[in-house]
Protein backbone atom coordinates (compact mmCIF):
# COMPACT_ATOMS: atom_id res chain seq x y z
CA UNK A 1 0.00 0.00 0.00
CA UNK A 2 1.06 3.57 -0.57
CA UNK A 3 2.19 5.63 2.39
CA UNK A 4 -0.40 8.36 3.11
CA UNK A 5 0.38 11.76 1.68
CA UNK A 6 1.41 14.48 4.11
CA UNK A 7 0.89 18.01 2.94
CA UNK A 8 2.78 20.88 4.52
CA UNK A 9 2.49 24.62 4.02
CA UNK A 10 5.41 26.37 2.34
CA UNK A 11 7.89 28.04 4.63
CA UNK A 12 8.60 31.72 4.27
CA UNK A 13 11.94 32.95 3.02
CA UNK A 14 14.46 31.33 0.73
CA UNK A 15 16.71 28.31 1.13
CA UNK A 16 20.47 28.14 0.82
CA UNK A 17 21.80 25.85 -1.87
CA UNK A 18 25.19 25.61 -0.22
CA UNK A 19 24.63 24.98 3.50
CA UNK A 20 22.30 21.97 3.52
CA UNK A 21 24.52 19.26 2.10
CA UNK A 22 25.56 16.13 3.94
CA UNK A 23 28.87 15.59 2.14
CA UNK A 24 30.92 16.00 5.32
CA UNK A 25 29.89 12.55 6.50
CA UNK A 26 30.05 9.07 5.04
CA UNK A 27 26.55 8.37 6.36
CA UNK A 28 23.42 8.70 4.25
CA UNK A 29 20.16 9.77 5.87
CA UNK A 30 17.59 7.24 4.68
CA UNK A 31 13.82 7.39 4.87
CA UNK A 32 13.09 4.08 3.14
CA UNK A 33 14.46 1.53 0.68
CA UNK A 34 11.96 -0.60 -1.21
CA UNK A 35 11.33 -2.56 -4.39
CA UNK A 36 11.61 -3.92 -6.91
CA UNK A 37 8.77 -1.82 -8.24
CA UNK A 38 8.27 0.29 -11.34
CA UNK A 39 9.30 3.87 -11.90
CA UNK A 40 6.01 5.71 -12.07
CA UNK A 41 7.00 8.91 -13.85
CA UNK A 42 9.50 10.73 -16.02
CA UNK A 43 12.04 9.42 -18.50
CA UNK A 44 12.19 5.90 -17.04
CA UNK A 45 8.45 5.39 -16.53
CA UNK A 46 7.62 1.68 -16.42
CA UNK A 47 11.21 0.64 -15.69
CA UNK A 48 11.80 -1.87 -12.90
CA UNK A 49 13.78 -0.28 -10.10
CA UNK A 50 14.75 -0.26 -6.44
CA UNK A 51 13.92 3.01 -4.66
CA UNK A 52 16.36 4.56 -2.20
CA UNK A 53 14.50 7.45 -0.62
CA UNK A 54 16.81 9.77 1.28
CA UNK A 55 15.61 11.93 4.16
CA UNK A 56 15.66 15.70 4.39
CA UNK A 57 14.83 18.47 1.96
CA UNK A 58 15.67 22.13 1.51
CA UNK A 59 12.15 22.84 0.18
CA UNK A 60 8.66 22.75 1.71
CA UNK A 61 6.32 22.35 -1.25
CA UNK A 62 2.65 23.00 -0.52
CA UNK A 63 1.56 19.75 -2.21
CA UNK A 64 4.47 17.53 -1.15
CA UNK A 65 3.42 13.86 -1.13
CA UNK A 66 6.45 12.56 0.78
CA UNK A 67 6.35 14.67 3.93
CA UNK A 68 7.56 11.67 5.92
CA UNK A 69 10.91 12.02 4.11
CA UNK A 70 11.03 15.81 4.46
CA UNK A 71 9.80 17.00 7.83
CA UNK A 72 12.11 16.80 10.87
CA UNK A 73 9.30 15.51 13.08
CA UNK A 74 9.67 12.21 11.23
CA UNK A 75 13.40 11.92 11.90
CA UNK A 76 12.84 9.13 14.42
CA UNK A 77 11.84 7.01 11.44
CA UNK A 78 14.99 7.86 9.49
CA UNK A 79 18.23 5.88 9.61
CA UNK A 80 21.81 6.97 9.08
CA UNK A 81 23.46 4.29 6.96
CA UNK A 82 26.82 3.99 5.25
CA UNK A 83 27.00 3.26 1.53
CA UNK A 84 27.87 -0.39 2.06
CA UNK A 85 24.82 -0.97 4.27
CA UNK A 86 22.54 0.72 1.77
CA UNK A 87 23.97 -1.34 -1.06
CA UNK A 88 23.62 -4.56 0.94
CA UNK A 89 19.90 -3.77 1.26
CA UNK A 90 19.71 -3.10 -2.48
CA UNK A 91 21.36 -6.43 -3.26
CA UNK A 92 19.00 -8.22 -0.90
CA UNK A 93 15.92 -6.70 -2.54
CA UNK A 94 17.20 -7.32 -6.07
CA UNK A 95 18.55 -10.81 -5.36
CA UNK A 96 21.93 -9.43 -6.47
CA UNK A 97 20.58 -8.94 -9.99
CA UNK A 98 21.83 -5.66 -11.45
CA UNK A 99 19.01 -3.23 -12.21
CA UNK A 100 18.09 0.44 -12.00
CA UNK A 101 18.35 2.18 -8.63
CA UNK A 102 16.25 5.32 -8.18
CA UNK A 103 17.64 7.90 -5.76
CA UNK A 104 14.77 9.98 -4.45
CA UNK A 105 13.76 12.05 -1.46
CA UNK A 106 13.31 14.54 0.02
CA UNK A 107 16.16 16.01 -1.92
CA UNK A 108 18.84 13.36 -2.48
CA UNK A 109 21.32 16.04 -3.54
CA UNK A 110 21.67 16.90 0.16
CA UNK A 111 23.44 13.57 0.75
CA UNK A 112 26.87 12.30 -0.24
CA UNK A 113 25.81 9.56 -2.66
CA UNK A 114 29.07 9.25 -4.57
CA UNK A 115 30.32 6.16 -2.63
CA UNK A 116 26.98 4.38 -3.11
CA UNK A 117 26.89 5.13 -6.84
CA UNK A 118 30.44 3.88 -7.37
CA UNK A 119 29.81 0.77 -5.30
CA UNK A 120 26.69 -0.13 -7.26
CA UNK A 121 28.03 0.68 -10.69
CA UNK A 122 31.02 -1.57 -10.04
CA UNK A 123 28.51 -4.43 -9.87
CA UNK A 124 26.48 -3.42 -12.91
CA UNK A 125 23.71 -1.38 -11.29
CA UNK A 126 22.54 1.85 -12.91
CA UNK A 127 21.57 4.95 -10.96
CA UNK A 128 18.82 7.44 -11.63
CA UNK A 129 18.08 10.49 -9.50
CA UNK A 130 15.42 13.19 -9.31
CA UNK A 131 16.09 16.53 -7.66
CA UNK A 132 14.63 20.01 -7.89
CA UNK A 133 17.89 21.53 -9.07
CA UNK A 134 18.65 23.63 -6.01
CA UNK A 135 21.91 21.97 -4.90
CA UNK A 136 24.75 21.11 -7.29
CA UNK A 137 27.19 18.27 -6.59
CA UNK A 138 30.15 17.13 -8.72
CA UNK A 139 29.08 13.50 -8.36
CA UNK A 140 26.01 14.24 -10.51
CA UNK A 141 28.27 13.39 -13.45
CA UNK A 142 28.50 9.78 -12.23
CA UNK A 143 24.77 9.17 -12.56
CA UNK A 144 23.32 7.22 -15.48
CA UNK A 145 20.13 9.28 -15.57
CA UNK A 146 19.26 12.56 -13.87
CA UNK A 147 15.92 14.34 -13.78
CA UNK A 148 15.66 17.95 -12.72
CA UNK A 149 12.19 18.80 -11.48
CA UNK A 150 12.02 22.54 -10.75
CA UNK A 151 9.10 23.38 -8.51
CA UNK A 152 6.35 25.53 -10.06
CA UNK A 153 4.51 28.52 -8.56
CA UNK A 154 1.80 26.32 -6.99
CA UNK A 155 4.46 24.72 -4.76
CA UNK A 156 5.06 27.99 -2.92
CA UNK A 157 8.79 27.71 -3.58
CA UNK A 158 10.96 30.19 -5.44
CA UNK A 159 12.76 28.92 -8.53
CA UNK A 160 16.36 30.03 -9.07
CA UNK A 161 17.76 29.84 -12.60
CA UNK A 162 21.35 30.03 -11.33
CA UNK A 163 20.82 27.02 -9.09
CA UNK A 164 19.58 24.88 -11.97
CA UNK A 165 22.42 26.04 -14.21
CA UNK A 166 24.98 25.07 -11.54
CA UNK A 167 23.39 21.62 -11.42
CA UNK A 168 23.57 21.26 -15.19
CA UNK A 169 27.21 22.36 -15.13
CA UNK A 170 27.93 19.73 -12.46
CA UNK A 171 26.76 17.02 -14.86
CA UNK A 172 29.75 17.81 -17.06
CA UNK A 173 32.41 18.10 -14.33
CA UNK A 174 33.77 14.56 -14.27
CA UNK A 175 33.40 14.17 -18.02
CA UNK A 176 35.87 17.00 -18.51
CA UNK A 177 38.27 15.72 -15.87
CA UNK A 178 38.09 11.97 -16.47
CA UNK A 179 36.60 11.71 -19.98
CA UNK A 180 33.60 9.91 -18.48
CA UNK A 181 30.18 10.10 -20.06
CA UNK A 182 27.69 12.36 -18.37
CA UNK A 183 24.17 11.25 -17.39
CA UNK A 184 21.10 11.41 -19.58
CA UNK A 185 19.47 14.59 -18.28
CA UNK A 186 15.82 15.56 -18.55
CA UNK A 187 13.37 18.09 -17.14
CA UNK A 188 10.13 17.13 -15.42
CA UNK A 189 7.41 19.49 -14.24
CA UNK A 190 4.48 18.90 -11.93
CA UNK A 191 1.54 20.98 -13.15
CA UNK A 192 -1.33 21.99 -10.89
CA UNK A 193 -2.88 24.75 -12.99
CA UNK A 194 -2.50 26.90 -16.09
CA UNK A 195 0.02 29.21 -14.40
CA UNK A 196 2.24 26.21 -13.64
CA UNK A 197 2.03 25.06 -17.24
CA UNK A 198 2.95 28.45 -18.70
CA UNK A 199 5.84 28.68 -16.25
CA UNK A 200 7.07 25.17 -17.15
CA UNK A 201 6.98 25.96 -20.86
CA UNK A 202 8.99 29.14 -20.30
CA UNK A 203 11.67 27.26 -18.35
CA UNK A 204 11.81 24.35 -20.81
CA UNK A 205 12.28 26.69 -23.76
CA UNK A 206 15.53 27.86 -22.18
CA UNK A 207 16.88 24.28 -22.33
CA UNK A 208 15.76 22.97 -25.75
CA UNK A 209 18.46 20.29 -25.68
CA UNK A 210 16.79 18.52 -22.74
CA UNK A 211 13.85 16.11 -23.07
CA UNK A 212 10.90 17.49 -21.13
CA UNK A 213 8.01 15.80 -19.34
CA UNK A 214 4.93 17.25 -17.66
CA UNK A 215 2.55 15.48 -15.32
CA UNK A 216 -0.57 16.55 -13.42
CA UNK A 217 -0.27 17.28 -9.73
CA UNK A 218 -2.12 14.46 -8.00
CA UNK A 219 -2.01 15.68 -4.43
CA UNK A 220 -4.65 18.16 -3.26
CA UNK A 221 -4.42 20.26 -6.42
CA UNK A 222 -7.74 21.84 -7.31
CA UNK A 223 -7.59 21.74 -11.10
CA UNK A 224 -10.70 22.95 -12.88
CA UNK A 225 -10.53 20.21 -15.47
CA UNK A 226 -14.05 19.38 -16.44
CA UNK A 227 -16.75 21.46 -18.13
CA UNK A 228 -18.16 18.35 -19.80
CA UNK A 229 -19.13 16.13 -16.86
CA UNK A 230 -22.60 15.76 -15.44
CA UNK A 231 -23.45 17.07 -11.99
CA UNK A 232 -23.68 13.49 -10.72
CA UNK A 233 -20.17 12.77 -12.02
CA UNK A 234 -18.74 15.78 -10.22
CA UNK A 235 -20.59 14.98 -7.02
CA UNK A 236 -19.06 11.51 -7.02
CA UNK A 237 -15.52 12.69 -7.80
CA UNK A 238 -12.96 12.05 -5.05
CA UNK A 239 -9.47 13.54 -4.86
CA UNK A 240 -6.96 11.22 -6.56
CA UNK A 241 -9.66 8.73 -7.52
CA UNK A 242 -9.22 7.10 -10.94
CA UNK A 243 -11.86 9.52 -12.24
CA UNK A 244 -10.03 12.54 -10.84
CA UNK A 245 -6.67 11.40 -12.21
CA UNK A 246 -8.16 10.82 -15.65
CA UNK A 247 -9.73 14.29 -15.72
CA UNK A 248 -6.46 15.92 -14.71
CA UNK A 249 -4.65 14.07 -17.49
CA UNK A 250 -7.27 15.07 -20.06
CA UNK A 251 -7.08 18.68 -18.92
CA UNK A 252 -3.29 18.69 -19.15
CA UNK A 253 -3.28 17.14 -22.63
CA UNK A 254 -5.75 19.76 -23.86
CA UNK A 255 -3.82 22.58 -22.18
CA UNK A 256 -0.50 21.50 -23.71
CA UNK A 257 -2.06 21.25 -27.15
CA UNK A 258 -3.68 24.67 -26.81
CA UNK A 259 -0.20 26.13 -26.27
CA UNK A 260 1.11 24.33 -29.37
CA UNK A 261 3.80 22.83 -27.13
CA UNK A 262 4.71 19.91 -29.35
CA UNK A 263 8.10 18.85 -27.99
CA UNK A 264 6.95 17.85 -24.50
CA UNK A 265 5.68 14.49 -23.28
CA UNK A 266 2.55 14.40 -21.12
CA UNK A 267 2.67 11.54 -18.64
CA UNK A 268 0.63 10.36 -15.65
CA UNK A 269 2.06 9.37 -12.31
CA UNK A 270 1.67 5.68 -13.06
CA UNK A 271 2.15 4.56 -9.45
CA UNK A 272 -0.67 6.89 -8.36
CA UNK A 273 -3.00 5.42 -10.98
CA UNK A 274 -2.14 1.90 -9.81
CA UNK A 275 -2.04 2.84 -6.09
CA UNK A 276 1.34 1.20 -5.54
CA UNK A 277 4.60 2.45 -4.06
Amino acid sequence: MSIPSIVTPPLSGTFSTESVSNDSTDLISISEIFGPTIQGEGALIGTQTIFVRTAGCDYRCSWCDTGYAVLPEFDNDWKNMDAESVFNKIESLSNKQAMWITLSGGNPAMQNLEPLIKLGQAKGYKFSMETQGSIAKPWFALLDQLTFSPKPPSSGMRFKHKGLQRCLDACETLEIINSQTHPDVSLKFVVADQDDLLWAKEIAEQYPQLPCYVQPCNNNADINVDNRSTADDLENKEENSPYDQKQKMLWLIDAVQSLNWTDVRVLPQLHVWLNVE
